[in-house]
C-alpha cells in the first residue's frame, strides 16, 4: 500500500490535531508551561489552520499517519515567508507513520504546491532544533540552511529555518 497525501477533512481535523501535539510533546518540542500551552492549542486547532491555509494529511489504509500546514503568499499563517515564496508549518508525523515516507510524501506535496503556484520561486520553513529526523528530510529534498533568517517567536524557542529554490537546475 502507498501513503496518500490528501486535503483535510473536518472529519480529520480532530485526530490530526491530536496527532500533531502529541508528536511535538513527545519529541520534547514543547515543554509545559504557559507558552507552550498557548502553542499546542494552535497545533490542535487544526480547522483554524484550514481556514487560512491548506492542510494535508498523510494516509496509508484509512489511518491517518501525520499532517503538514501549506501556506501560500499572503496567508496569514505564513511566519518568514516574504514576496515570492510560500511556507509550511506543523509537520507532524505519528508514531506508527515514522520511518515510513509519511514526512517525507507531505513536504514533497507542499514542494509540488509551491511550485503550481504562479510568481513562487522559494519554499520556507522553520524548524526547531531538536528535529534531525526532519533536517535530515530537508536536506535530502534540497532545501538548505537559511541561518540569517533564524527566528525566536519566544526567548526560549529558537527555531532554524530552510528554503528551497523551486527554480534551481535538476529539481
Amino acid at each position: 500500500m502507498d501513503i496518500v497525501i490528501r486535503k483535510a477533512l473536518p472529519a480529520d481535523y480532530a485526530e490530526l490535531g491530536d496527532i500533531t501535539a502529541q508528536a511535538y510533546l513527545g519529541d520534547g518540542l514543547l515543554d509545559d508551561n504557559g507558552d507552550d500551552n498557548a502553542y499546542e492549542n494552535a497545533l490542535r486547532d487544526v480547522a483554524g489552520r484550514a481556514a487560512d491555509g491548506e492542510v494535508l494529511v498523510a494516509e496509508l489504509g484509512g489511518r491517518l499517519l501525520g499532517g503538514v500546514t501549506f501556506a501560500s503568499p499572503g496567508s496569514r499563517l505564513a511566519d518568514i515567508a516574504g514576496p515570492g515564496e510560500a511556507e509550511f508549518r506543523m509537520l507532524a508525523v505519528a508514531p506508527a507513520g515514522r520511518g515510513r515516507g509519511a514526512g517525507e510524501a507531505l513536504v514533497r506535496a507542499c514542494i509540488e504546491r509551491a511550485r503550481a503556484l504562479e510568481g513562487v520561486r522559494r519554499l520556507v520553513l522553520s524548524t526547531q532544533p531538536g528535529s534531525p529526523a526532519a533536517h535530515r528530510i530537508y536536506e535530502r529534498l534540497g532545501f538548505i540552511r537559511t541561518p540569517e533568517r533564524d527566528w525566536a517567536p519566544l526567548p526560549t524557542v529558537p527555531l532554524l529555518t530552510y528554503a528551497l529554490e523551486l527554480n534551481a537546475p535538476g529539481q
